[in-house]
């Protein structure tokens, strides 16, 4: 490490651990609209938390929950606790469904030998990023109602959620198709994924046009969405944020890499208490100003727990992930 990244990893620290948010208590999430943003099987919808004192940039954050493609949902007290850290600070928040592969079960009874389970992970990520995908489209199509400047959207996500914005940004810079909902020429302003990962069949990431500037964050022994990557020998594979880091370094695309050496995937839920780092982050990048970082990080409020300490095999064994 560089005497400048030596000095961005202290002023890292200080910002995620030395400025407390401010206390949750003295903030009441303002109620959300809801709206209908596309129909699949069902229609699909979306919860819009607006700020009281917005950021002059109008910035908003389209946030996807977590729960292992199988459970979850955009207003449970995870994601309200999400919104409430944001809107607090004058982001518009954007809370999305997406369609749960695990309950396809058509689906996931064709899938259920060890050999196919690889195809029903590629299957619940790809339906997640087309209506990630989806929602993006409706928030820009509706950018003037909700008061929101469309390029500067940024999208967060826990665990499964994380993987999908990955994903969706993965296959925007990539032009597949999974990501050819989106508006022509659209592009993040940050993506921000909490534990999260990208499928992919081949042996390494490549990025055919830069993605948006990442931030990065992963317990280094995360167990249910790989620290490193996880797959069977010749399928695809989860590349989780240490190969993700590799991919974009060999790239010179400049992004931050958070490891946590004690954690597991605790880091899913992590948001709420790293709200100024997020915030640091996403002014940093609005103002055209990143450059790559790497940096191992404790924070005291972030305990392990049980849940977050499984194995992929222990979370799905006995019918889907356990309740944390």
């Amino acid at each position: 490490m560089n005497k400048r990244d030596k000095i961005l990893t202290v002023i890292l620290a200080i910002v995620c651990l030395a400025a407390p948010g401010k206390a949750q208590t003295q903030f009441q999430l303002p109620e959300c609209k809801t709206y209908e943003f596309v129909k699949r099987d069902s229609a699909l919808y979306l919860d819009v938390y607006k700020p009281t004192s917005p950021r002059e940039d109008k910035a908003a954050v389209i946030s996807l929950f977590g729960g292992g493609f199988f459970s979850g949902a955009r207003d449970n007290r995870e994601m309200k606790q999400v919104a409430q850290a944001l809107v607090e600070r004058g982001f518009t928040v954007i809370s999305i469904d997406y369609r749960l592969g695990f309950l396809d079960k058509e689906m996931v009874a064709s899938h259920s030998k060890l050999l196919k389970l690889t195809d029903l992970f590629q299957y619940c990520i790809d339906i997640a990023t087309q209506d990630c995908a989806a929602a993006v489209a409706w928030t820009c199509a509706n950018a003037g109602m909700l008061d929101i400047d469309p390029s500067k959207i940024i999208l967060t996500g826990s665990s499964a959620g994380a993987i999908s914005v990955l994903q969706m940004d993965y296959c925007r810079a990539n032009s597949l198709e999974n990501a050819s909902e989106l508006p022509a020429g659209w592009k993040p302003a940050a993506v921000i994924p909490y534990a999260g990962g990208i499928m992919c069949h081949k042996s390494k990431l490549k990025y055919k046009t830069d993605p948006a500037p990442t931030m990065l964050m992963h317990g280094k022994k995360d167990k249910i969405v790989n620290y490193k990557s996880f797959g069977l020998p010749l399928s695809s594979k989860l590349f989780g944020s240490k190969k993700v880091n590799k991919a974009m370094k060999r790239q010179d695309i400049p992004h931050w890499f958070i490891s946590f050496d004690d954690m597991g995937h605790e880091v899913s839920i992590w948001l709420p208490g790293s709200v100024d780092l997020f915030c640091t982050f996403v002014d940093l990048t609005l103002q055209g100003r990143i450059t790559t970082l790497e940096a191992d990080m404790t924070d005291s409020n972030l305990k392990p727990t049980a849940w977050a300490q499984m194995s992929l095999l222990q979370l799905y064994g006995g019918g889907g992930p356990r309740k944390r």
